[in-house]
């Protein structure tokens, strides 16, 4: 008998109420999140890999390394370039990397890969993930990693999930994202500068989905009663997919698309530790001591059910 097979490696299913999640072994990715039946991220076939970087994990750094270069102790270090139209260095070293299983119960796994010194990284780290379902069916993910090298180690971390709404038109949701500033880029998507979100940028009082065009990030982020800062799609009938992360991640990048596969609009909502460029910029980069342990948690919870339904 045959079994089916995977571009993304083995697929760990996790179970919990009427809640399900999919993560892959290809780059720990979240390639589904459903609760009550309601995908409430995107996804993509057995025969692909994720497009878009759809829910992979982002270590050693998140989003982008100017032209792949920095410098540490005087010397230039440069990396591989993966964004060929920009010439960047994008979403880390773990892309294309195989995690190995730590542990798999039912409602939960528990993943790692590690990272190796090599040319534009000197450094020896492992990455380590944690998805959970808790008691109300929602998604929680804790991010880490450990430095095993004999010197500090430049890292940060990020998420790069793209949310949805079951089956409603992604370009008719409200999206909400708490951030009082942005960050002002150049031609090729690189910080600059920091900002108040004035009109057209600010979406703290929610803007229509299908009214943006974005690959933004957002900081000075203001967290909700709950105490963590959470970034919304929601629906006119009450219903919502909220992306929650916790103080460790002080960025929320926005990455609002048309090239989505089959797809009209879709919407990736980010969690960083430090923005595009931290490497060169310092901004929000950890220098990790030898032995010691970066991390945090961000997650997805939903409200599935319309709470405005008229008579």
């Amino acid at each position: 008998m045959s079994h089916p097979t995977f571009a993304t490696g083995e697929q760990f299913e996790i179970v919990r109420g009427d809640s399900r999640a999919v993560i892959t072994e290809l780059a720990a990715c979240l390639r589904l999140f459903e609760k009550n039946s309601v995908q409430l991220t995107e996804t993509f076939g057995d025969d692909q890999i994720p497009p878009g970087a759809v829910g992979i994990l982002l270590a050693p750094w998140p989003n982008r390394v100017d032209k792949a270069v920095w410098t540490l102790n005087g010397q230039e270090q440069r990396l591989d370039i993966t964004e060929l139209k920009r010439g960047h260095a994008t979403h880390g070293l773990l892309r294309n990397t195989g995690y190995r299983k730590v542990e798999h119960t039912e409602s939960a796994v528990s993943l790692q890969a590690g990272i190796f010194p090599q040319h534009g990284y000197p450094f020896h780290l492992t990455h380590r993930v944690r998805y959970e379902l808790d008691n109300d069916g929602d998604l929680k993910v804790t991010q880490s990693l450990v430095n095993h090298s004999a010197e500090a180690a430049p890292v940060a971390l990020g998420a790069h999930p793209y949310l949805r709404l079951g089956s409603e038109d992604t370009s008719g949701l409200t999206l909400t994202v708490p951030g009082e500033t942005y960050l002002v880029t150049d031609e090729t998507l690189i910080p600059r500068d920091k900002a108040p979100a004035a009109e057209g940028v600010d979406l703290r009082a929610g803007r229509e989905v299908g009214s943006l065009d974005m690959d933004r990030a957002y900081t000075d982020l203001v967290p909700a009663a709950s105490g963590r800062v959470e970034s919304t799609l929601s629906a006119s009938d009450g219903r919502s997919v909220t992306l929650w992360q916790d103080e460790t991640f002080p960025y929320t990048h926005v990455f609002v698309t048309d090239k989505y596969p089959g797809q009209a609009q879709a919407v990736a909502i980010e969690p960083m530790t430090a923005p595009a460029n931290a490497f060169n910029s310092g901004d929000g980069l950890i220098w990790l001591k030898p032995g010691n342990e970066f991390g945090g948690s961000w997650g997805i919870s939903a409200k599935v059910s319309p709470t405005n339904v008229r008579a």
